[in-house]
């Protein structure tokens, strides 16, 4: 257990800052702590999480990518008007549709970082800009209503009325999310491509004389956010029952915040599935909790960057200092030992 601890120092700690936010949150609102709310507050969630499993990929691979939102914007319209040509078209059609158009999105993104050899962040800004301002041309601003009915009818795989009339739902978007992380853990815990990509974001040259492909680096990890931004991008039209060409636009300052309080480097090589969900969550917890609250939203940004702010010190600090008990449990044990 305390090689566990030892080894997840940041999820653990940003848990249990979740946890004391969570109890002195009750205090505020009697809403606040309930099982309707925490589906809620999962089901809002859903759609950031699939971002930052994505984005989590590139971090692990020591790049950095802010254009994730508005490529997602730039698949739902995309992928209305090619359902739209199609006749409607159906889940199958709209998944493949929206992660090949995402995945091309991204493979732009790493062919800049790896054929022209500009800084990832630079890059990224400029695909920002470029994708948006195109999708802004094209459409006019126009959002898009009449999208087919599979995708704008809600798909419930389980529901539940509380005793106090409120209803418990675990929607498409949570599962699909589930589904994201899943394969994501996969990938970078138990594939030899993330294990390389773990090694080439913490020493790229060392990746490079080892024999690691480091093109093949690039185009996966930006790819794979690709795909998770055109999951998600779909998931948020399914979500809204709308497309609006700027609905996404700034969660990528957010997600990133987010990512990076669940334990992720900016500097490559290191990252977690599990500490950038909690990540998202405690993001989420806050602001749902402030809403709940009554507090202006136009707090919410100050409240929730100090939050982040303090979760960020704390995770960075050692353990041993949180909790003195274990380093002086290993220091008997090295003692005994020797």
């Amino acid at each position: 257990m305390r090689r566990l601890i030892l080894g997840h120092t940041t999820e653990f700690t940003l848990l249990a800052v979740m946890v004391v936010l969570c109890i002195g949150l009750s205090f505020g609102t009697d809403r606040f702590l309930t099982i309707s709310n925490a589906f809620d507050v999962l089901n809002v969630s859903a759609v950031n999480i699939i971002f930052a499993v994505g984005l989590l990929v590139v971090l692990i691979s020591g790049g950095i990518d802010i254009s994730f939102a508005v490529a997602a914007s730039v698949v739902q319209y995309v992928t209305a008007l090619a359902l739209g040509a199609l006749g409607g078209g159906n889940w199958a059609e709209g998944f493949i549709i929206a992660g090949a158009v995402g995945i091309g999105l991204g493979l732009i993104n790493a062919a800049l970082v790896y054929r022209l050899h500009i800084i990832s962040i630079v890059a990224t800004i400029s695909t920002f800009n470029i994708f948006f301002g195109l999708l802004m041309f094209f459409t006019k601003g126009v959002s898009i209503y009449d999208l087919p009915e599979w995708l704008t009818t809600r798909v419930v795989f389980f529901e539940h009325e509380m005793a106090d009339g409120s209803w418990v739902e675990l929607t498409l978007p949570v599962v699909v999310m589930i589904l994201c992380c899943f394969a994501t853990w996969f990938m970078i815990s138990r594939t030899t491509i993330g294990r390389q990509l773990y090694a080439f974001g913490d020493n790229p040259e060392g990746a490079r004389r080892f024999g690691i492909n480091i093109g093949a680096m690039h185009y996966i990890s930006f790819g794979w956010l690709g795909l998770m931004a055109g999951i998600a991008g779909l998931m948020q039209a399914h979500y809204a029952e709308e497309v609006v060409p700027n609905a996404l636009y700034g969660r990528e300052l957010d997600v990133l915040a987010a990512t990076v309080l669940g334990g992720a480097r900016l500097g490559g090589g290191k990252g977690s599935v599990i500490g950038c969900v909690l990540g998202v969550l405690m993001v989420s917890i806050t602001q749902n909790g402030l809403n709940l609250m009554g507090v202006s939203p136009f707090a919410f940004k100050m409240i929730v960057g100090a939050i982040i702010l303090i979760a960020i010190t704390l995770s960075s600090a050692r353990i041993d200092k949180l909790l003195p008990f274990l380093a002086k449990s290993n220091d008997k044990r090295g003692s005994s030992h020797s």
